[in-house]
């Protein structure tokens, strides 16, 4: 099993290890549900969202006292439970991120009454979360979105689209990224909640990608939601978006070390029975060599996620070169790690169905979804000249 050492680490509480030892009970006993796909990516996505929520676990993913368990969401148990489902199965780490993604802007700037209406029920598995930011022109460039609300009376009316939305096509709901107009760029976003079955919301189109999960494009012609479903204020919508990934774009990397952890324990079973030239494959100094390096970029990377979280946590409200710095590392040197372990396996290793193969198919989207890689380099050289600017 993965090495467990670091969860003594002083980033980490005694309720965290508590946390931690209760999943890895729970995905053990309940192994075959997480691997269990059979019905399509939806219907186990599905599943997934109401086996974590009966289990109390998406009750991390929203604020007390609308079904949580902290007054604010706890970045480091959010990690932990990342860390631990994604070493057991990508989809269900899928299913409990986009839970609390996609209800994340809600624990922060949602009235009372949106919190009541939806987050108890994010917490239970009753509904489906998503975040609909990006579009064909604004990924990582969250300012240049076109999709515009127009105010009308007490409602206003929604056009445009989103693209590479998580869990479109099976979301109760979808937290929806609009341009309202109160000033240039950035300062003219704003939020909405938005039911699935708003007239004017169409699933434009359902996207296949190499590690199956529920994705959509998403269309809104002349869609009508109530100014009330707003959250925060017109023209806050940027920072709400940040707010939002600032908190979720450091368990992506948490995400990335279960898979790494798992490539190895994975490697490790494979060298030590393998024989090669009459002995064992570890026993090979290149074999050893690239085990040390999996081992060095698993733990630097579990430093730089739990530091981010922890960071956030208990020190400061914005953590974004934190954040980013965690994304980075752990999400780039997963893929190496998870390349590593397949190369050792051989051709066995590419065999549609074995867990390296998964593994290799999982880490991919990471390094691109809530900011590619090389947006996350970006963000630390701007966060590293600020700092040298301010001196």
């Amino acid at each position: 099993m993965a090495e467990k050492s670091y969860l003594q680490w002083p980033f980490l509480d005694d309720s965290h290890r508590q946390l931690k030892a209760e999943l890895e009970t729970w995905c053990q006993a309940h192994h075959a549900e997480l691997e269990d796909h059979s019905g399509g990516t939806d219907a186990a996505c599905k599943r997934l969202v109401k086996l974590l929520g009966k289990a109390g676990w998406l009750k991390h993913c929203v604020i007390a006292p609308y079904g949580g368990v902290n007054e604010k969401l706890d970045v480091r148990s959010i990690s932990l439970l990342r860390e631990t489902l994604a070493y057991y199965s990508g989809l269900a780490d899928f299913a409990l991120a986009m839970q609390g993604l996609g209800s994340g802007a809600l624990s922060l700037f949602a009235s009372d009454s949106i919190k009541k209406e939806f987050l108890t029920k994010v917490a239970t598995g009753e509904k489906i979360a998503a975040f609909a930011l990006t579009e064909e022109e604004a990924g990582s460039d969250v300012a240049a979105l076109k999709t515009t609300a127009i105010k009308d009376g007490d409602d206003y009316i929604i056009n445009g689209g989103k693209v590479w939305i998580s869990n479109g096509g099976i979301a109760d709901y979808y937290t929806v990224f609009v341009r309202t107009g109160e000033g240039p760029g950035a300062k003219g976003l704003s939020v909405f909640v938005v039911d699935a079955n708003t007239q004017g919301l169409e699933i434009e189109e359902r996207i296949e990608v190499i590690a199956p999960h529920p994705l959509a494009r998403l269309k809104f012609t002349n869609m009508r939601v109530p100014a009330t479903r707003m959250l925060g204020k017109p023209g806050q919508g940027f920072k709400i978006a940040m707010a939002t990934l600032d908190i979720f774009r450091g368990t992506v990397g948490a995400a990335a070390l279960g898979f790494a952890r798992r490539a190895l324990d994975e490697a490790l079973g494979r060298v030590t029975k393998r024989i090669l030239f009459g002995a064992p494959l570890s026993e090979m100094q290149i074999t050893q060599s690239k085990l040390a390096e999996m081992a060095l970029d698993i733990d630097v990377s579990a430093l730089l996620v739990y530091r981010s979280a922890w960071t956030k946590d208990c020190v400061q409200e914005r953590v974004t070169r934190e954040a980013a710095m965690a994304k980075l590392y752990a999400t780039d040197h997963a893929q190496e790690t998870i390349d590593k372990a397949l190369q050792m396996f051989g051709g066995l290793g590419v065999k549609v169905g074995s867990v390296v193969e998964e593994l290799y198919r999982e880490i991919r989207a990471l390094r691109i979804y809530e900011g590619a890689s090389e947006v996350q380099k970006i963000i630390i050289a701007r966060a590293v000249l600020s700092d040298f600017a301010g001196e």
